[in-house]
């Protein structure tokens, strides 16, 4: 008989983020799979095993985890943020496809929970209020090509974008590049909000003008959302800023 496999996120980092069915998860499952520091957001029973692995090895830690579901044991796989939002539910349902038949039959469940994106929208008003989207910036799984022409589509589009993976040590140019891009498209006032560790102690909210929005701004930790030309600030005395997206969206004109 097969086991469950859940697979969780934990949200962006506060407790009170991850929600009470991923927390239902957790109780139920016995072997625990995922990047140590997401690992380290849940307190688990003595009876229950940890195995953590680095972030880069999402496909060989799906298949760990599917090969002790699929021999009978209650198994989790700990994403931070949502699951199926740039996280291991995409690598768990590609191991599924590549794998054996047996995989196929293991009770597989996906728990939704808060992703960056929308915990830093919160923290600053509504900017996500009307169409959005979201890239990661990360070229480990894509070209970078193909992500240029995906940021000059939507700017052109009039989507509001919400960057992930902006910024690291291996690819340092990155974010600054995408903020060049979008700016030869959208009005050089368009908010951008730098959302740093959303819900966390060390948690830090920006905005920051497209012409004046600066790459060293930004790192792992910071989800980046680029307004569209409609987004707007309200500007509140002694208390920050709101930005958001207003809900009726003028008719473009040629």
């Amino acid at each position: 008989m097969s086991g469950r496999l859940y697979v969780i996120g934990t949200g962006p980092g506060k407790p009170e983020q991850t929600t009470p069915e991923a927390l239902a998860a957790v109780a139920d499952a016995h072997e625990f799979y995922g990047y140590g520091p997401y690992l380290d957001r849940l307190t688990l029973r003595s009876d229950q095993i940890r195995q953590a692995s680095d972030n880069r090895e999402e496909l060989d830690r799906a298949k760990v985890a599917l090969q002790r579901a699929a021999a009978g044991i209650n198994v989790c796989v700990v994403s931070g943020g949502d699951p199926g939002v740039f996280a291991m539910a995409a690598a768990v349902c590609e191991a599924i496809d590549h794998g054996p038949s047996e995989w196929r039959s293991v009770d597989l469940v996906v728990v939704p929970g808060i992703t960056a994106m929308l915990a830093v929208a919160a923290r600053i008003g509504a900017p996500l209020g009307h169409d959005f989207c979201a890239i990661s910036l990360s070229d480990n799984l894509k070209p970078w090509p193909l992500i240029e022409n995906r940021l000059r589509a939507v700017a052109e589009a009039g989507f509001v974008i919400a960057l992930y993976n902006p910024i690291s040590k291996a690819r340092p140019w990155q974010l600054g590049k995408a903020f060049e891009i979008v700016h030869d498209i959208l009005p050089a006032d368009t908010p951008v909000i730098f959302g740093r560790a959303a819900g966390r102690p060390d948690e830090r909210m920006t905005v920051a003008r497209l012409a004046d929005a600066e790459a060293s701004q930004a790192d792992m930790a910071t989800c980046v959302i680029i307004g569209s030309a409609e987004t707007r600030v309200i500007a509140r005395e002694g208390r920050p800023d709101l930005v958001y997206t207003p809900r009726f969206i003028r008719e473009e004109t040629k």
